[in-house]
């Protein structure tokens, strides 16, 4: 062979393996705009959770006279007051609790002299509402929380049977993602009520997918208490068995368990960020370099603040984890952005019992029962509207998902 043609086919060989090359670094990385650090390897394309956002949902309250199978008071250890005035069905008596102690039906007036009352997660209404904000508020997907005391024959299994149904129709008409998340332990009888129950809700349009298969989570994965790591490698993979693409719910330090056999089995790794106040940028980066590393997908969660005065009285401080009117929540989705992070878990949507709600809540005194104590939106010295959270979870998605440009501080007007 000539020299001149070994020249050339040499040069021709490196060419194709420069374009191969390029090729799987496009296909399997993606840095953001304005994003810092390394690029972020892709576990699994983008689908219906993998770079998109999703809030937790519990559409566990109910109320007496709600028609529902439990007809009652349910979950009415409320931190924070809801925001009512676009539900057509509430209700009057709710027995709230008081600095940890459980008060008579209240049928009294709000500060502003209105009736106090409280919606129900029976009413088909209530749930559209919900899906309607999700939807008008760039929400994705919801994950739709299922306790391993909900599966036994029952009213309560009725009532949020019922519920999961609710949210799939408003779903499907607010065209938003769903799934089932187990808050279980190992051994709870999630495979059961997941053939008899939910597995027919995968039939819907709404349903959310991940490299074709239904999503599925289990919240308590690795908690002491929960079961052992076996259980619950058995557990995922009966999953997986039956087609299911499986999210691994877990604490903050994960990663440190010396057994990570259940972390491996899952697709996908959210670990709960709830009551950690510092350091998000460097958590969300390391939790998705082992899942980069490990062919595992990953969600960040994101929160507004916490506290649980009304539910455990003194021994829990009020405002205990303070949203600093929104501050707090955006240097969370900051923090993802910078970390490269692709997919968000916002906790929660309507979690009113530890004041980590994003929906429409209390804006100030006026709204909440009168003489009475709820966490409101400007407990932190700045009047802010009932939607603010909805509409700075808006702004926050746009950013991590690249739509806008980064910004350390939020561009969300408090009204």
């Amino acid at each position: 062979m000539k020299k001149n043609q070994l020249l050339c086919l040499t040069a021709l060989f490196l060419l194709i393996a420069g374009c191969s090359k390029n090729a799987g670094e496009a296909a399997g990385t993606e840095i953001l705009p304005g994003a810092k650090g390394s690029a972020a390897t892709l576990a699994s394309p983008a689908g219906d959770v993998v770079g998109k956002v999703t809030t937790g949902y519990q559409g566990w309250f109910g109320a007496a006279g709600d028609g529902s199978p439990l007809n009652s008071w349910q979950h009415m250890n409320l931190e924070s007051w809801p925001d009512v005035r676009e539900y057509l069905n509430t209700y009057s008596g709710t027995p709230f609790n008081q600095g940890g102690v459980g008060e008579p039906g209240f049928t009294g007036n709000l500060g502003n002299g209105q009736p106090a009352r409280m919606f129900s997660s029976w009413s088909s209404q209530t749930v559209a509402k919900h899906m309607q904000w999700m939807q008008q508020y760039g929400i994705d997907c919801v994950a739709l929380q299922r306790f391993g005391s909900y599966m036994a024959p029952g009213a309560k299994k009725n009532f949020f049977d019922q519920v999961v149904a609710k949210a799939r129709n408003s779903a499907e008409t607010y065209g938003r993602k769903f799934y089932i998340m187990y808050d279980c332990s190992a051994t709870d009888a999630c495979e059961a009520d997941w053939t008899s129950s939910m597995k027919t809700h995968t039939n819907s349009s709404a349903y959310a997918k991940q490299n074709g298969k239904p999503v599925v989570c289990f919240w308590g994965v690795g908690k002491s208490g929960r079961g052992t790591m076996a259980d619950w490698v058995t557990k995922i993979n009966w999953f997986k068995a039956q087609g299911c693409y499986v999210i691994g719910g877990v604490l903050q330090g994960w990663r440190g368990n010396a057994d990570m056999s259940a972390y491996l089995a899952c697709d996908m790794i959210m670990p709960w960020m709830v009551g950690k106040t510092t350091g998000f940028q460097g958590w969300y980066a390391d939790d998705l370099a082992w899942c980069n590393a490990n062919g595992k997908d990953y969600q960040a969660d994101i929160y507004p603040g916490t506290a649980f005065y009304n539910t455990n009285g003194a021994s829990s401080p009020k405002n205990q984890i303070k949203r600093a009117h929104g501050d707090f929540m955006w240097s969370q989705f900051a923090a993802a952005r910078n970390a490269n992070v692709k997919s968000v878990y916002i906790s929660m949507f309507d979690e009113l019992n530890e004041a980590t709600q994003i929906m429409k809540t209390a804006e100030n005194a006026s709204m909440i029962p009168a003489g009475k104590y709820f966490l409101t939106l400007d407990a932190d010295g700045v009047s802010i509207s009932s939607d603010f959270y909805l509409r700075l979870t808006n702004d926050g998605v746009k950013m991590v998902k690249g739509l806008t440009g980064y910004t350390a501080t939020h561009p969300t007007s408090h009204r």
